[in-house]
């Protein structure tokens, strides 16, 4: 079964033509939206304001609580 499966995609994949320019696409769109969107837009906020994993476990309760 996972034979018969394995060579549905292999030969899936190895015959497209348009599909595999598709699949380049998301690629490249998934790596800009998680590496680089990521690292410019989300920067790691308890790391840089708290020094402790006490005083970032306190931080992440209270703000769980008050919302």
């Amino acid at each position: 079964m996972f034979k018969k499966l394995y060579l549905f995609y292999r030969d899936g994949f190895k015959n497209m033509t348009v599909g595999k320019t598709l699949w380049l696409i998301i690629i490249i769109k998934l790596f800009i939206m998680f590496a680089i969107l990521k690292a410019f837009f989300f920067p790691n906020y308890l790391n840089t304001h708290f020094d402790s994993d006490e005083s970032k476990a306190d931080f992440v309760r209270q703000e769980l609580i008050n919302r």
